[in-house]
């Protein structure tokens, strides 16, 4: 009985584990230098959809963090990440790889992402050009929370990252920005934010129908 108790208990655990295991996870890195602004507001708005269909979440915020340039030393070769471990790269990559689903949020600084989007996803870009495969398959989505003009810049130049490494885009009904300039001035925009809605509606069908399931 003893071992038969032993073998059901780790069965069981396995079972757990391989139930852990399954469920899928999307990981949304925000650059904005506002931890709680219009970008961060964004990106929550999309993860109440994903968290409807029991997909796991996190955010990063690089509000306060300094990310480094890519210093094009082709030392992560091999490696499957950077070398350099001054900022949190390193940290941020291994939850990129490990995600199912990528989203990307940005503030518009001059037309176009914040500098720290901008060092993160040139370093990733190399990462993933040397290491082939990092990020195929994988699903990607990005937004923009913009005052006046230069969101479809900021939405294409964090794209293009996933459009390069073989991952799958996921659209919407329109491009994936809303508008505000303050803190909270995002919820005016109730296109913008039904768009967010969609937005994570469809990156959950997505998600669902590579892993194989009925939706």
């Amino acid at each position: 009985m003893f071992f038969a108790a032993g073998s059901y208990l780790l069965s069981s655990s396995a079972a757990k584990q391989e139930e852990r295991d399954k469920i899928m996870k999307v990981l949304a890195i925000n650059g904005s230098a506002r931890k709680d602004g219009n970008t961060d507001i964004l990106i929550r708005t999309v993860f109440e959809q994903l968290e409807k269909e029991d997909i796991e979440t996190e955010v990063i915020d690089l509000a306060g963090e300094v990310i480094e340039p890519c210093k094009a030393c082709w030392a992560c070769g091999g490696r499957g990440n950077c070398v350099h471990k001054k900022d949190r790269f390193t940290e941020i990559f291994d939850k990129m790889k490990k995600a199912d689903g990528i989203l990307l949020g940005s503030p518009v600084y001059s037309a176009n992402i914040s500098a720290n989007m901008q060092a993160l996803l040139e370093r990733s870009a190399v990462v993933c050009d040397m290491n082939a495969g990092l990020m195929t398959y994988k699903v990607g989505a990005s937004v923009a929370a913009v005052r006046r003009a230069g969101s479809l810049q900021a939405i294409d130049a964090m794209n293009h990252f996933f459009l390069n490494h073989e991952m799958i885009v996921v659209g919407s009904t329109y491009w994936n920005m809303a508008y505000g300039q303050m803190s909270g001035d995002v919820l005016k925009d109730e296109e913008g934010i039904n768009n967010m809605r969609n937005l994570g509606k469809n990156m959950a069908f997505l998600l669902k129908r590579l892993a194989g399931e009925k939706v």
